[in-house]
């Protein structure tokens, strides 16, 4: 599954809430989800590699699964 990441997360992951937040740690739990998801949802509680916990928000389009906003706690 292709995973396609916006320049909203892009920015998103410079701020202070997300330190420690990587585009890998995204792509690897964007593509964890199973099944498809038709709106857009948020999904809680994933992991970074540096132990960071967050949520973010997917859903599925033609062209792959396109994370649109993640949220770090």
């Amino acid at each position: 599954m292709h995973v396609i990441i916006t320049s909203h997360v892009k920015q998103r992951i410079r701020e202070h809430r997300q330190v420690g937040i990587s585009v890998p740690d995204i792509i690897h739990q964007a593509k964890s989800i199973p099944g498809t998801v038709p709106v857009a949802t948020r999904f809680r509680g994933f992991m970074s590699n540096s132990g960071r916990v967050f949520d973010m928000v997917v859903k599925d389009i033609p062209q792959g699964r396109m994370v649109i906003t993640i949220i770090g706690k």
